[in-house]
């Protein structure tokens, strides 16, 4: 929720930053209705999930866990990429979008769709990821989590609001980006789990890879081992799918997260 939360956050800066060097302040309230609007859509859609999952029960409740998971991991995937690709281009991007905003003939409402859309994807995102996290988990303790994790991300985007250089945001991605591969690869390798406890995938071993359930700190009877499961798909006895499959997701996606990015082209002025 630091990372997503942050994301959003820091739009909703950059839009008060643009708009504060236009004097044109006067504005805030109609970006701050379509970041409410976004907010409130984003935890619509958590709620209205979560609820119907909790209907389930038996296989069709396991299938639902696993989708979830799988679901959450490629927009995940996606995600991470595209804000490696796209940082770059995001503050122009969106000062585009306010000045077209501000010739509409509406500006409250054009304005408060710019910060609807920009919000609203990584509110939904925020809320998929929460519900592939906290699968079995009250719903109290997830939220208390995520309540720590924006109060957080706030405080970080109101320091670059204000300084514009406080943080170093390249670092900031970079570091927060691996975290995610990491969660990512969980949410695979829970999602392999979930199949298996449904029967639609096999096993090559029912030992496991290793099995450490008898030391009970590592279990998911405690917080230790339910913060490890949520984050890294931990499991203390895994099976051979399970290790493949992580293996196989954060080994190949943390060499192309670390790739050098290319330089953008410099913009050649037609010749007149």
């Amino acid at each position: 929720m630091v990372r997503e939360g942050f994301e959003a956050a820091l739009v909703v800066a950059i839009v008060f930053a643009y708009l504060r060097r236009l004097g044109r302040l006067d504005l805030s309230r109609a970006v701050w209705g379509g970041v409410a609007a976004a907010v409130a859509t984003s935890v619509a859609v958590g709620v209205v999930v979560r609820a119907t999952i909790g209907e389930l029960e038996g296989t069709g409740r396991l299938h639902a866990f696993a989708a979830i998971s799988a679901l959450a991991a490629v927009v995940l995937t996606w995600m991470i990429f595209w804000m490696r690709r796209q940082s770059r281009l995001v503050k122009g991007d969106l000062e585009h979008r306010v000045d077209t905003a501000l010739r509409a003939e509406n500006i409250g409402f054009a304005l408060a769709g710019v910060a609807l859309v920009a919000v609203l994807r990584e509110g939904i995102e925020a809320a998929l990821f929460l519900l592939a996290a906290g699968t079995g988990e009250s719903g109290g303790a997830v939220l208390v989590g995520a309540v720590i994790g924006l109060a957080l991300a706030s405080a970080l985007a109101y320091a670059v609001y204000r300084g514009g250089r406080a943080i170093p945001l390249r670092a900031f991605f970079k570091v927060t980006g691996l975290v995610l591969i990491v969660f990512a690869a969980g949410l695979v390798a829970r999602t392999v789990m979930f199949l298996q406890v449904t029967g639609d995938i096999g096993s090559f071993s029912l030992n496991g890879v290793y099995d450490l359930t008898s030391y009970r700190v590592l279990t998911q009877q405690t917080e230790v081992g339910k913060f490890l499961a949520a984050m890294v798909g931990w499991d203390p006895r895994p099976s051979v799918e399970q290790v493949v499959a992580w293996l196989a997701f954060v080994i190949p996606v943390t060499i192309l997260f670390l790739r050098p990015t290319p330089a953008p082209r410099p913009v050649v002025a037609p010749t007149p």
